[in-house]
């Protein structure tokens, strides 16, 4: 019996084999282009998890991440501009009145893209974004070390440590104003197309309705901890696509053990509490390196000379598995793997 596909990842399969992979090389030599950003807005991908009645999908989990597979699969970078667009819109479902009413509509519709400033958090008790209240409002000092989709986002998300220990997270305008400037774009070994930069806040000032989230920061880590211990479905993605490079006598074996690995972490994603099995889960992270980096490998041997050139597409996905070897990291994480790496 065959199942039908969800309408969302038969249009997220459109736009990757229509527009996203054909365009992926010249991409990553480049930049995302704002039509690519354009068909996203366009195509619903933006809802997946936004409620019905703002205009979103409120699609299982399993959707959302084959969504993701197929469009980092396709071209990582225009995959990873709009995966930060998801956690502002999980951050509005449960967060404050003001700002949800407000924003969580044209972010589910497509009408804004939101970007986020959050990850130096997972650095603490470093605090390299401040917050401090003001009348009616707060005020940010610090250095956001990488921000992604500048010139792309309408909005993004912005969080930092209070003084007396809170995680906030705010809203504003993805654009340069009094207390926020940007670096020049980035250049990096892959991604580069993502258009990253650093963010310097000299006495950014938002209003208290601009607030999505307020809480402890240990309340907030250990929300955040299962995320950075799952497997991406982005590496599944990229793997899949390195595989389609390979005859089949090279690519059946890797690929039974991508499946494995892949059916044990959506397994425990949809079965098991958040925090329960964090060390399994880490496990099949890690091992789902291993297939990408093998699988990867393979595809740049099996092109020899040509994947030198920066029009293969062997070496663009070698060098966006290596951006995903480190997408998310923790210190523990970190630990885990080198110490797996030295095993």
């Amino acid at each position: 019996m065959t199942t039908t596909p969800h309408p969302l990842v038969t249009r997220a399969r459109q736009l990757a084999d229509d527009l996203l992979a054909p365009q992926a090389e010249t991409v990553d030599r480049t930049e995302v282009p704002a039509g690519h950003i354009e068909a996203i807005k366009r195509s619903g991908l933006l809802g997946l998890g936004a409620p019905e009645e703002y205009g979103g999908s409120a699609v299982p989990a399993s959707v959302a991440r084959e969504t993701a597979e197929i469009l980092s699969g396709a071209c990582c970078s225009t995959w990873f501009v709009q995966t930060q667009h998801h956690t502002p819109v999980a951050t509005l479902v449960k967060g404050a009145a003001p700002v949800r009413e407000r924003l969580l509509g044209p972010m589910a519709r497509g009408e804004l893209l939101s970007g986020v400033a959050y990850a130096h958090l997972r650095a603490f008790p470093r605090t390299p974004v401040r917050v401090e209240r003001e009348r009616g409002g707060w005020r940010f000092e610090g250095t956001v070390p990488w921000y992604t989709g500048w010139g792309l986002n309408d909005v993004m998300l912005l969080a930092g440590i209070t003084g007396n220990g809170e995680a906030l997270f705010a809203f504003t305008e993805a654009r340069e104003q009094p207390g926020l400037r940007p670096s020049p774009p980035m250049r990096l070994v892959a991604l580069t197309a993502a258009r990253t930069v650093s963010l310097e806040l000299d006495g950014l000032r938002l209003p208290e309705e601009a607030v999505a989230l307020r809480t402890p920061y240990e309340q907030w880590a250990a929300g955040d901890r299962p995320k950075t211990v799952a497997a991406s479905p982005a590496v599944f993605g990229v793997t899949e696509a390195a595989l389609g490079l390979l005859d089949d006598d090279i690519a059946d074996p890797l690929r039974t053990r991508l499946a494995a690995i892949r059916d044990r972490a959506y397994a425990l994603a949809d079965e098991a509490a958040p925090d329960e099995h964090l060390e399994e889960r880490l496990a099949l992270r890690l091992r789902s390196y291993e297939v990408m980096r093998a699988a990867t490998t393979a595809a740049v041997v099996s092109g020899g000379g040509r994947s030198m050139a920066l029009t293969g597409k062997a070496q663009r996905l070698a060098r966006e598995a290596l951006f995903l070897l480190v997408q998310g990291q923790t210190a523990a994480s970190r630990r885990a793997h080198l110490e797996a790496l030295a095993s």
